[in-house]
């Protein structure tokens, strides 16, 4: 609750967790789209913007996880953590609470671009998007997008937690995940390298980009799409992927940070 009583309060937040990345969609889209080759698995008919709209929406998520955390060290520097630790609260309800409240915010925002997106379209600003979408696709979407969330936002407590300033914690952003989700294949394919192949089969946020491309379209979620990661490989990555930075939220939080000086 006091995530979401915070975010309404500081409305800006969405400018920059939605508005960056819908500016990325049009403006990279428009200038990627002459250039842009479809990979193997994808349709021939596929744009640039297509191809990117999954990326974008996933980018979505992954800013509202950084800004929904980076209040960790906030709070600790105001000394509403240390009075949250001491209050008769178990430590893993602390922890499932930021992650609950940052990743109800970010399945809210990305569901608002997967709004705008299709208006967008309409109006021309973008090119037409050939995505067959059914009721039970955009449902599975959704609870996809959730765990999704949940995983990078667990993700980015763990990063947050043992650190003391802002500063440091963006440095992470520039240097972890954004490049983790550069390589994700959200942004372009892993294409003929194969140094770089390995790396984006590596990055579990792949299976996340690739799972909701599935899920997004009916023509991928029912064909093999070689070359694509399985649909059930995807959410059992995603799944692990959401295990393990919750456990690694909860040891953080959990463990002893300094000694008894008695």
């Amino acid at each position: 609750m006091r995530e979401l009583v915070r975010f309404f309060r500081q409305r800006t937040r969405v400018v920059g967790a939605l508005g960056q990345p819908i500016i990325f969609w049009i403006l990279f889209g428009a200038g990627l789209h002459g250039s842009f080759k479809p990979p193997g698995w994808a349709p021939e008919e596929m744009g640039y913007q297509e191809y990117f709209f999954p990326g974008v929406t996933v980018l979505i998520v992954l800013f509202t996880a950084i800004f929904s955390t980076i209040s960790i060290i906030e709070d600790r520097r105001e000394g509403f953590l240390q009075g949250v630790l001491v209050s008769p609260a178990s430590r893993t309800s602390l922890v499932l609470g930021k992650l609950c409240g940052g990743t109800a915010l970010a399945v809210m925002q990305a569901g608002l671009f997967l709004i705008i997106g299709p208006v967008l379209t309409y109006v021309g600003l973008v090119p037409t998007m050939n995505y067959e979408v059914s009721a039970m696709g955009v449902l599975a979407s959704v609870g996809f997008l959730t765990l999704l969330a949940f995983a990078l936002t667990g993700l980015g407590y763990a990063i947050a937690w043992p650190m003391d300033s802002t500063q440091g914690y963006h440095a992470v952003m520039s240097v972890v995940l954004l490049p983790m989700w550069l390589l994700s294949g959200a942004f372009f394919p892993g294409g003929e390298s194969r140094w770089l192949s390995v790396v984006v089969r590596l990055n579990p946020l792949t299976y996340g980009v690739a799972g909701l491309r599935r899920l997004m379209d009916a023509r991928l979620l029912e064909s093999e799409a070689a070359g694509l990661p399985s649909l059930a490989m995807c959410l059992a990555v995603t799944g692990l992927f959401c295990a393990a930075s919750v456990g690694v939220s909860v040891y953080l939080t959990g463990r002893q940070t300094s000694q008894d000086a008695r």
